[in-house]
């Protein structure tokens, strides 16, 4: 799922966006179920408003001020699902952790390594996430680095996903 295609094909194909979503409302009514939220927020009139701010437009009222507040409640209820992912595999590098059941994640390219330690410290009931390395390339990673420089500096010309790897913190003083 290309997020940046998909907004790319929309800005390409006049009405393709309101189009889908009418259909998705269509066929969640037709079942008997729930629309989900974010199907639910897609309006024409967002668009509208949007529009005829970028055509010098200023015409305040009510219901634009209810769509900014409905914008900006969803961009907060987002959690960094649209930002630009990346795909990790995180191993056991020691004997003395046990491996993940599930080593596949995929996260905002946002993320932190930081964010890792923590994660992996909460699935392997660790009493600290500062007792975790986590390494690329046997190199290891600096807890305020964002996976996108990760990527861009350790992972170069490598295929996703990006390998990591995690042990127990070594004290080498």
């Amino acid at each position: 799922h290309d997020r940046t295609m998909q907004d790319i094909v929309y800005k390409l194909v006049p009405g393709l966006q309101e189009a889908e979503m009418k259909k998705q409302r269509e066929f969640y009514h037709k079942l008997g179920m729930e629309v989900p939220g974010d199907i639910k927020g897609e309006t024409c009139s967002t668009k509208q408003h949007l529009d005829s701010h970028r055509n010098g437009e200023t015409k305040a009222d009510e219901n634009s001020n209810k769509e900014t507040s409905e914008e900006k409640q969803e961009e907060d209820n987002d959690y960094h699902r649209s930002d630009e992912q990346v795909s990790i595999c995180l191993e056991c590098n020691s004997s003395k952790l046990r491996g993940l059941k599930r080593k596949w994640i995929r996260c905002s390219a946002q993320a932190t390594v930081l964010h890792l330690k923590k994660f992996i410290a909460k699935k392997l009931n660790l009493s600290s996430f500062n007792e975790l390395d986590i390494l690329c390339n046997e190199e290891i990673l600096g807890k305020d680095h964002t996976l996108k420089f990760v990527v861009v500096t350790r992972w170069r010309f490598k295929k996703a996903p990006l390998l990591l790897h995690y042990r127990p913190k070594m004290d080498l003083l």
